[in-house]
C-alpha cells in the first residue's frame, strides 16, 4: 500500500508530460504581458519574490516602482533593478515606503506613484507582500491571524480597490491592451496543512476575491486582467522567519515538499503571466493542487486542467488518509497542543 501514492504520483506526471507536449503547440500564443515600456508596481519589492520579480521586469525593460515598508532595502533592490535594466537610458525607477498592513495606505502611495509617472496610470500592479507565521490556530492569540489578514489579505485587497477605481472610472480612457493586477496567494489556498492556521484564511480569501473581480471586471468597458500565483516554499528571509514559529508536524507534512528560490518563483511566475494564465503555479506540486482544487475557477487551458482535475481525485484517495495518518500519530505522541507549545517555547 506504501507504494500506491508514489506510483498513483508517477502515472500523474507521466500524463502531464504527454498532454503539456501536445498542448504546446496548441496553446502558444504571443507574450499576454508585455512590459518593456510600461510602469510596473510591485509591493513586497526589498526582499524575497517580490525583489526578484522587480529585476526582472528591470530586465525585461518595464519602468519599476517598488514598495515595501523598509527604506535601506528598498535602496538596494532599486540599485540592483537599475543594474539590471534591459534599456538603462530610458527605464526609470523608483521606490516608495509604504505599509500595506495599514488602512488607507493605497489611495496616497497610488497618487506619488503616478505623479512620478508623469500623471500617467499604472501599467501593471503586482501585490507581492505578505508573511506568514505558522502556528496552532486555537493555541495562538486571534491577534496573530489578524495581523495576517491585515497584509495577506487586506494589504492586496486595499490596493485592489483602490487601481481598479482609477483603472475602470467612468472616465478613464477604454483602450485595446489590458491592465494586470496580479494577487499574490500560496499553494495552502488549495490544500491547508496544519500550523498555518493563522495564515491560510488570507491567501484563500485571496482567491475569493480574485474569482469575484475576474467576473465583475466584465462588466467595465476597460479592459483588466487579474491574476492569482500560488507559490509554495521559497527560499527567502521569511521563510527563515516562518521557521521560527513552524509547528514540527507542520516540518513533518512538509517534508519533501521542494523549496524553490526566489528567482525561479519569479521567473515561473512571469513565464505565466505572459501565458495569459489566471491561476498560476510554479512546481509540480503546486500544479497538482491547482488541478484538484479548481472548482468554479477559470482555467488557463481548458483540456489539462479538466483532464487533470478528473484524475486528481483518485490521488487523494492514497493522499489525505496518509496526511492525517501523520497528524493523528504525532498527536498520540505529544499529547494537547498547549502542551507542544511549551515545549517547543523552552526549546
Amino acid at each position: 500500500m506504501d507504494s500506491l501514492p508514489n506510483a498513483a504520483w508517477i502515472a500523474i506526471a507521466g500524463i502531464v508530460a504527454l498532454v503539456s507536449a501536445i498542448a504546446m503547440g496548441a496553446f502558444s500564443s504571443k507574450n499576454q504581458m508585455p512590459v518593456e515600456g510600461k510602469t510596473v508596481l510591485i509591493t513586497g519589492a526589498s526582499e524575497g519574490m517580490g525583489r526578484s520579480a522587480a529585476r526582472q521586469m528591470a530586465q525585461k525593460g518595464a519602468h519599476v516602482i517598488l514598495v515595501s515598508r523598509s527604506a535601506g532595502k528598498l535602496e538596494e533592490a532599486l540599485a540592483e533593478a537599475k543594474a539590471a535594466a534591459r534599456n538603462p537610458e530610458t527605464q526609470r525607477f523608483h521606490y516608495i515606503t509604504a505599509d500595506v498592513s495599514m488602512p488607507d495606505y493605497a489611495e496616497p502611495l497610488l497618487a506619488e506613484a503616478i505623479a512620478w509617472n508623469n500623471g500617467n496610470p499604472i501599467d501593471i500592479v503586482w501585490c507581492v507582500a505578505g508573511k506568514s507565521t505558522p502556528d496552532f490556530w486555537a493555541e495562538v492569540p486571534l491577534s496573530v491571524t489578524r495581523s495576517q489578514m491585515d497584509i495577506n489579505f487586506w494589504g492586496s485587497a486595499e490596493m485592489a480597490h483602490a487601481i481598479i477605481r482609477k483603472w475602470c472610472a467612468p472616465d478613464a480612457p477604454v483602450i485595446p491592451e489590458p491592465k494586470h493586477l496580479i494577487f499574490t496567494s500560496s499553494v495552502v489556498a488549495f490544500f491547508p496543512v496544519v500550523g498555518y492556521g493563522p495564515y491560510t484564511p488570507a491567501k484563500a480569501a485571496l482567491r475569493g476575491l480574485a474569482d469575484t473581480l475576474v467576473q465583475e471586471l466584465e462588466m467595465y468597458p476597460q479592459k483588466v486582467k487579474v491574476h492569482v500565483v500560488f507559490p509554495g516554499s521559497i527560499s527567502s528571509p521569511g521563510f527563515e522567519r516562518e521557521n521560527k514559529t513552524k509547528p514540527e508536524i507542520t516540518q513533518i507534512i512538509e517534508d519533501g515538499d521542494p523549496v524553490q528560490t526566489p528567482d525561479t518563483v519569479a521567473a515561473k511566475a512571469i513565464e505565466g503571466l505572459e501565458k495569459g494564465q489566471y491561476f498560476i503555479t510554479v512546481a509540480f506540486l503546486g500544479h497538482a493542487l491547482r488541478w484538484s482544487a479548481l472548482g468554479g475557477s477559470p482555467r488557463s487551458h481548458r483540456l489539462i486542467d479538466t483532464l487533470m482535475g478528473c484524475l486528481l481525485p483518485l490521488v487523494w484517495l492514497f493522499v489525505i488518509p496518509d496526511i492525517f495518518g501523520k497528524i493523528r500519530k504525532f498527536a498520540k505522541q505529544n499529547g494537547h497542543p498547549v502542551n507542544y507549545q511549551r515545549k517547543a517555547s523552552t526549546a
